[in-house]
């Protein structure tokens, strides 16, 4: 094969990142946009040893999984990959991701994974969605043919795969709710009227640069947050006016400033132009503060789920300590309070051990203590001669944990760890580390945290067994 060479391939596999895949002459061919069942023609873009990439021209005969996305979008933005395959199947393939991990990275036999726990809303399930705002569109190859190019007005939505300069100007988004939709379109409509430039990566100016819509499912309430280049009180005033006007389900309008060069939605001054500043929403019985920079979990009746299982497998009693490494704001520490005689939960993060503080203090859960510190420093878990856990809860980000943080682990000999993933690759590679410690993996449970998309959430229980 060589490039744009053109073939027919039969589509058997989807890889760990979602990349549909065949085999020609025992060449591995990745072709976006196809999925397991597909026959499709493929045009080689691109060769390498290992593995070839192909462009999408023709689905020659359509897979019996094949439905229809709901999102015109779909294909395009890059928020969801999976709407083209039944859902079914979604979850087949994300439990497969996590066997495959544990199987060939881990080196694990004989394993009993339960079936992954579905999401119960395939839609609207997301409480935290961020939309960039750009004076540059990404066209679609249609709209390239028709010569429709509005360069130089003001865009908002979100950035394609590998472009951060342009944004796909987005309508409507099926990840949120009907009214992350109204607000989405009434702040670009305000902007545009108004002729209120977006910020400039490349000149240094400009005004508006994210928008972030949070909502508490459980609660209804609902935070816009606009982020800025500069503070402009005579903008926010009358744009939280037409907002809160407009769609009185809005409880808190807020202005971030972020005037730095780095393109997120951060920043260190906050403005509160309506309500309190932040939203509350709920977990099970305890109640959560959800400030502008905040971390929550991002599917909230999932997380519900996730939390009940990782308590389940901490199998708790009254007199267990319980360390909770990577805790964020305290929301897993803080639901298995109950259960324990102790919780003690460190994170690197200042500003989400203050939250995880105030958590605490609204739930009044007196025997959690939260402090900050860098897990990846040697001997950094009990420089203060707090009591030795017998439970530890690990919470990592995706690249899992640090070696340093195994060993640390190791050294202080709990009798059970719950590793809690979004990346079942880097959890099984540490499980195996633990494995030679002499610690046994022995219970499972993937879940699905967002559908339509290839990520899932693992749980896995690790006893000590010497």
């Amino acid at each position: 094969m060589k490039q744009n060479d053109e073939l027919e391939l039969t589509i058997t596999d989807i890889s760990e990142e979602g990349k549909a895949l065949g085999k020609y002459d025992g060449q591995v061919v990745f072709v976006k946009g196809a999925i397991p069942g597909d026959v499709v023609k493929t045009k080689i873009t691109y060769t390498k040893k290992k593995f070839t990439e192909g462009k999408l021209l023709e689905i020659l005969i359509p897979s019996q999984f094949r439905v229809n996305a709901k999102c015109k979008h779909f294909g395009i933005c890059g928020g969801c990959s999976w709407q083209n395959l039944n859902y079914e199947q979604q979850l087949f393939y994300k439990q497969k991701r996590v066997e495959d991990a544990f199987k060939i990275i881990g080196g694990f036999s004989d394993l009993h994974i339960p079936s992954i726990l579905r999401s119960e809303q395939k839609y609207f399930y997301r409480n935290k969605m961020e939309y960039s705002f750009s004076d540059q569109q990404w066209l679609t190859e249609e709209e390239l043919d028709s010569e429709i190019n509005e360069q130089g007005k003001v865009y908002l939505g979100l950035h394609v795969f590998n472009n951060w300069k342009k944004v796909l100007n987005i309508n409507e988004c099926w990840l949120q709710s009907e009214i992350s939709n109204q607000i989405l379109n009434l702040v670009r409509e305000f902007a545009r009227k108004n002729s209120i430039p977006p910020y400039s990566p490349e000149h240094r100016k400009g005004y508006f640069r994210n928008l972030v819509i949070r909502e508490g499912k459980n609660t209804n309430e609902v935070m816009v947050n606009i982020v800025s280049f500069e503070d402009n009180e005579s903008i926010m005033q009358q744009l939280f006016s037409e907002l809160t006007k407009e769609i009185p389900q809005i409880t808190t309008v807020v202005n971030t400033i972020n005037s730095e060069i780095a393109q997120v939605a951060r920043g260190t001054i906050e403005h509160t132009y309506f309500g309190k500043g932040f939203i509350t929403d709920t977990i099970g019985k305890y109640h959560f503060k959800i400030s502008p920079q905040s971390f929550f979990q991002t599917n909230t009746l999932q997380a519900e789920k996730l939390y009940t299982v990782t308590k389940e497998f901490a199998d708790l009693d009254s007199n267990d300590v319980v360390y909770d490494l990577y805790c964020g704001t305290g929301t897993i520490g803080i639901f298995l309070s109950d259960s324990c005689s102790r919780v003690f939960g460190i994170d690197i993060i200042e500003s989400a051990i203050t939250d995880a503080k105030e958590n605490a203090r609204i739930n009044n859960v007196g025997n959690i203590t939260f402090t900050t510190r860098d897990l990846g420093q040697k001997n950094n878990f009990m420089k203060e001669g707090v009591l030795t856990p017998n439970v530890v809860i690990v919470d990592p980000p995706r690249n899992g944990l640090h070696p340093k943080v195994v060993e640390e682990i190791v050294s202080i000999a709990p009798k059970k760890i719950v590793y809690v993933s979004c990346n079942p690759a880097s959890q099984a590679r540490d499980c195996k580390m633990f494995s030679f410690a002499g610690y046994v993996v022995d219970k499972f449970q993937p879940v699905d945290m967002f559908p339509h998309t290839t990520h899932v959430e693992n749980i896995c229980r690790l006893r000590k067994n010497r």
